[in-house]
């Protein structure tokens, strides 16, 4: 578990205030958007999420202290994943 104040909480905090403002905001820059986070700052924004995690790979390669999410998802919905290609 990830000590409080740690890196891990600020990305995480950062990405719920994202999706939120994403999902109540239809002017919002990060509508329908994968936005990663690095070190508690906003480091990408693209369409695609190969794009998001390509370039944010690039920015910090230290995968721990990096977060990304589709800014407008709604995570609360639980979806079932039947096949991965």
């Amino acid at each position: 578990m990830a000590a409080a104040g740690s890196i891990h909480d600020i990305n995480r905090d950062l990405a719920r205030r994202i999706n939120q403002e994403a999902r109540n905001d239809p002017h919002s820059p990060y509508v329908n958007k994968f936005v990663g986070i690095a070190n508690g700052k906003v480091v990408v924004v693209a369409d695609q999420f190969s794009e998001m995690i390509r370039k944010l790979r690039q920015i910090e390669p230290d995968p721990t202290k990096t977060f990304g999410i589709e800014a407008s998802h709604d995570y609360s919905q639980v979806e079932d994943v039947w096949e991965l290609r």
